[in-house]
């Protein structure tokens, strides 16, 4: 191009130069270009003019691309998944097909993980009752001892409950850690009516019922020594309060119910189940001596 002036006012020019020689305006009369007509060295400082306008102090960047970050917490009363349930409508609603929305940090984690929490509760589950059966060489006396799980999971829920905390990450990874717990307390009770039924020929509900009395000090000494090593958790200050908080009420609440309230349920499912097993091995020797 010989002359400037030619390609209008709103012409632009890229140009770059260390940050020395760009710190001020004044600092274009420095900069040197060459005329096509005449062949001299002119500043470009004569061929612009020089508007200041204000810029960002940062320029965030996700994945490569420019993004802005928006950092918030759910309401009161709100858990974190309907928090991003309720962001991802909005940028639904209002952003259309030019501007897409990403996750980071726990609001990625909690979507990547999704429900797979609640398929690690039941691996758990399966695992334990897998132990179980092959420790008892037995398919149903495991039942007794898991359905002791459902009093610690309400215990656990209306703890939660009565501190206004949500269902999030911590709580599920306490029932996670409950299902260990609360059928630690329904083995001592169960392994030892088994030795009293089996081999002490004890009557079915009268070992159910000695068990329970004989076991329920152990139980009660147990207990209550992990949930006051677990009280820190439900009672802590501090930065990162909040997820010890959900964690330590969690287990505190489910150990009590599992400690409270379910050895005087288990020994009624120890007789049930027992009675059940029977049942079936007198139908199938039936049926074998039929044949």
């Amino acid at each position: 191009v010989n002359d400037f002036s030619k390609l209008g006012k709103n012409f632009k020019v890229m140009m770059q130069a260390r940050d020395r020689y760009r710190a001020y305006p004044e600092q274009f009369n420095e900069i040197y270009v060459r005329s096509m007509t005449t062949g001299a060295m002119v500043p470009v400082a004569s061929l612009i003019d020089v508007e200041q306008i204000v810029g960002a102090d940062t320029i965030e960047r996700f994945n490569n691309y420019p993004a802005a970050k928006i950092i918030g917490n759910p309401a009161k009363g709100y858990t974190s998944g309907q928090a991003i349930q309720a962001m991802e409508e909005v940028c639904k609603e209002v952003c259309g097909n030019d501007y897409a929305m990403s996750w980071s940090g726990q609001a990625y984690q909690e979507k990547a993980i999704g429900s797979s929490s609640s398929y690690v509760l039941l691996l758990g589950i399966l695992v334990v009752f897998l132990i179980l059966a092959a420790q008892y060489e037995n398919w149903s006396i495991p039942i007794a001892v898991l359905l002791a799980i459902p009093f610690a999971a309400f215990g656990a829920l209306l703890a939660v409950v009565m501190r206004n905390y949500s269902n999030d990450l911590y709580f599920q990874i306490a029932l996670v850690t409950l299902v260990g717990l609360s059928t630690k307390n329904a083995i001592l009770i169960v392994e030892f009516a088994m030795i009293l039924y089996k081999e002490q020929k004890m009557n079915l509900f009268d070992a159910a019922i000695k068990a329970a009395k004989l076991r329920f000090r152990p139980i009660i000494m147990t207990s209550l020594a992990f949930i006051l090593g677990c009280l820190p958790l439900a009672l802590s200050s501090g930065a990162g309060s909040a997820s010890r908080h959900s964690l330590g009420t969690s287990i505190v609440g489910g150990m009590l119910a599992s400690t409270f309230i379910a050895p005087l349920f288990i020994p009624m499912f120890f007789i049930l189940v027992m009675k059940f097993s029977e049942k079936i091995k007198r139908s199938k020797n039936d049926n074998e001596k039929n044949n």
